[in-house]
């Protein structure tokens, strides 16, 4: 076999061995679809609907999250699909491993663990914030330096994170108590969340002027589109529902419903959220660091900030949940397939749940939430989810034509095929393609970094690798 041909073998699927993973099966439907919200809905729906308004959209910002929601469903579909064809941890990776080959596959996955790892530590530091402002609010303050990484602004010296640095361990400690529970507390968090939502637009609502929503599009369709792009970071998230797979009772019926439920649920509240802030504020006062407790100033509801503000809390708490579960996910299925040290793939006979691979993630997570800036570790989390999400949705097209996986007989089919995949791997590679150029820079060495871990480990270690060179030994 050819050296270049090597780099492209493909992993086997076999559906008998979907039940064999070591993993217990333990989520539902509802589980799932609480996973999907959790992870989408974090404090931005407390933030970014106001920046909408206030630069692009105008009150038709609403509409631009309406758009951000079709666009992001495309992929999604796409994401069914696979998860319900091959329902094996690893989501995207295992995806691209099987229709693609093990090199493309290892550079999805590599980018998709910096995707987990600096959506954890960004998240960390937004929890960190928001705490702070709950704990002045009792007259309780740490000092600067423990509460803010080196380089932010205002920091001189050296800086720890403390709180950033604590409530990723926490959760990481949460996890690996089994995924059960940590479903269960998760799944309480994201419905106190949606009640918090749901009591300022019950509060707000009553305040609304119509004069507030002329002009509509202050800025046009361009700030309309703009709006939508920002819209559509927003609702980046969903993809780690994926990750599940392996651990849903049934997979091809309840993996679509989690995917598409949890997207449409999220659209439902973002569209509601936006709708509501920019008819009890004027759109041009809204680009404020915190829009919803402004209209709440506005309208003389104090009494409904701090709550707000504790929804944000847990807002934010079930994003860490399910973005560090979706990173210990991701190491597991790679290791699995040898192309990680096998520290990763070990889990626990008592909780079935990767303990070694969820504390080591957990501790760089909260290490670089802890010492990095928050402008910094962001930089890579759009990028490499905009990756996956393409080379997913054309990976649909090859799915189709897979010999083997033509005969598993999946529950969910993307409609429109093949021109939806397609319009769907068109729309995120233009995303990617109007990222800073920053970003472009970061995103390529943390690819040449793989690439070197990859030729000088995995290739060596890969199990698929290892099977092909025993059947040509004997040959």
């Amino acid at each position: 076999m050819k050296a270049s041909q090597r780099l492209l073998v493909k992993k086997s699927v076999n559906p008998a061995n979907f039940n064999k993973g070591g993993l217990e099966k333990t989520l539902s439907a509802f589980s799932l679809t609480m996973m999907g919200v959790g992870a989408i809905v974090g404090s931005g729906i407390f933030i970014t609907p106001g920046i909408i308004a206030a630069k692009y959209a105008g009150p038709a910002a609403m509409l631009s999250f309406v758009i951000a929601a079709v666009v992001c469903s495309l992929a999604a579909l796409c994401y069914a699909e696979f998860s319900s064809t091959i329902p094996l941890a690893g989501s995207a990776y295992t995806y691209v491993y099987t229709v693609f080959g093990e090199f493309l596959a290892w550079i999805l996955g590599w980018s998709l663990i910096s995707e987990y790892l600096f959506a954890v530590s960004s998240v960390a530091v937004s929890w960190s914030s928001y705490f702070q402002n709950l704990m002045s609010g009792f007259g309780l303050k740490l000092p600067t330096f423990l509460t803010a990484a080196a380089g932010t602004a205002g920091v001189s010296g050296a800086g720890f994170n403390l709180i950033a640095f604590v409530v990723v361990l926490a959760v990481s400690l949460l996890l690996v108590g089994g995924l059960q529970e940590s479903t269960r507390v998760n799944s309480i968090m994201v419905i106190v969340k949606i009640l918090v939502i749901v009591l300022f637009i019950g509060v707000a609502i009553f305040f609304v002027k119509p004069a507030n929503y002329h002009p509509f599009m202050p800025h046009g369709v361009s700030g309309l589109v703009k709006g939508a792009s920002l819209a559509f970071y927003a609702y980046i998230g969903f993809d780690a529902v994926s990750t599940a797979s392996e651990e849903v009772k049934n997979p091809k019926r309840n993996m679509p419903i989690g995917i598409v439920g949890s997207l449409v649920v999220a659209s439902i509240l973002y569209v509601a959220m936006a709708a509501v802030l920019v008819g009890v504020v004027h759109y041009s006062k809204l680009n404020v660091g915190d829009p919803v407790a402004y209209a709440l100033a506005v309208i003389h509801q104090n009494w409904a900030a701090g709550i707000v503000s504790l929804g944000a809390v847990v807002g934010i708490t079930t994003v860490l949940i399910v973005m560090l579960y979706g990173g210990t996910r991701l190491l597991f299925a790679i290791s699995r397939d040898g192309l990680l040290p096998k520290v990763f793939r070990t889990v626990s006979p008592h909780t079935k749940v990767p303990v070694k691979s969820t504390w080591i993630f957990g501790i760089i997570a909260s290490v670089f939430a802890a010492v990095i800036p928050l402008d910094k570790i962001a930089e890579l989390v759009n990028i490499g989810t905009l990756f996956a999400f393409a080379m997913v949705s054309i990976g649909v097209v090859f799915l189709r034509r897979h010999e083997t996986l033509q005969q598993i007989n999946s529950s969910f089919k993307v409609p429109f095929y093949p021109v939806l995949p397609v319009v769907s791997f068109l729309a995120c590679v233009y995303l990617m393609l109007n990222l800073q150029a920053f970003t472009w820079h970061m995103f390529g060495i943390w690819l040449v970094i793989g690439i070197v871990i990859y030729f000088a480990y995995s290739y060596r270690h890969s199990r698929i690798r290892a099977g092909l060179r025993a059947k040509e030994s004997k040959s």
